[in-house]
């Protein structure tokens, strides 16, 4: 019987699952997304997480035991652990990789960077919240503050631990474009424009405000990884992990398969 390095994945979209696999991390995104009927046809994110990694609230070796070749010798390909609350149970500094999966299969491994940007005081941004949120929102808060106020500055739209990215969006140019027209138009798919004006106009006329909540479902799905600005957090109350995200002409370069398939 053949034996197989055992793996564990956190996937943080479509949906938030702890996930014991025998697939390396590149046939994993192939089977999650075009090998399995039972599972999502689309864009897929998963992290890969130190196999030393555990925590009280997941029964972790438990299922790994059962992570155990096929009666063929095919490899284990998931075994789940947990489908509910599970990133806030999940140790930042576990994780290893992150996983952009295009819905063909491709899949761009990135790596956690320092996040050493300085940022500009009350720029207005365009979140799109990940996991286990989906919002998306327009803030006056850069990213480091951005985290910490979703995971402690609100209880009624926060979480322990969050993921988000941010979008590829012009606030300035949106509205001058957009002013004094009767149809507007906007580059954020599933996105009702004038909602997105009227509401951007009111976050940036009002300085106490930090935040408007744009959309309660997420436009990831449908939105291209040209829109992603900068690359993905992982926030905590006093921790951020950053996975940037390579420019277009690093991409074409250095990982072209994937780039070729996701644009």
């Amino acid at each position: 019987m053949p034996t197989f390095a055992k793996h564990l994945y956190v996937i943080v979209h479509p949906v938030n699952a702890l996930v014991a696999s025998q697939l390396p991390p590149e046939k994993f995104a192939e089977h999650y997304t075009i090998g399995s009927s039972k599972h999502y046809e689309g864009k897929v994110i998963f992290a890969e997480l130190d196999p030393g990694f555990r925590d009280k609230y997941f029964e972790i070796d438990h299922y790994l035991k059962e992570t155990v070749p096929h009666p063929d010798g095919s490899p284990k390909k998931t075994k789940f652990i947990s489908s509910y609350a599970v990133l806030e149970h999940i140790d930042l500094k576990a994780l290893k990789s992150l996983y952009l999966v295009t819905t063909d299969g491709k899949s761009l491994e990135l790596k956690a960077k320092p996040y050493t940007a300085v940022n500009e005081p009350g720029l207005v941004r365009v979140y799109q919240e990940i996991c286990p949120l989906s919002n998306m929102v327009a803030s006056t808060l850069d990213q480091r503050a951005f985290a910490k106020y979703i995971t402690t500055g609100t209880r009624s739209k926060g979480a322990p631990k969050i993921l988000f990215t941010q979008y590829e969006f012009n606030v300035e140019l949106f509205l001058h474009q957009n002013q004094n027209r009767d149809m507007l138009t906007c580059p954020i798919p599933d996105t009702y424009p004038n909602r997105l004006h009227d509401y951007l106009l009111e976050l940036k006329e009002s300085p106490d405000k930090k935040t408007k909540t744009i959309s309660l479902n997420s436009t990831l799905t449908a939105a291209s990884w040209s829109l992603i600005r900068h690359g993905f957090w992982f926030g905590g109350p006093d921790e951020l992990v950053f996975f940037p995200m390579p420019s277009p002409k690093e991409l074409e370069k250095n990982h072209y398969e994937w780039w070729r398939s996701a644009f």
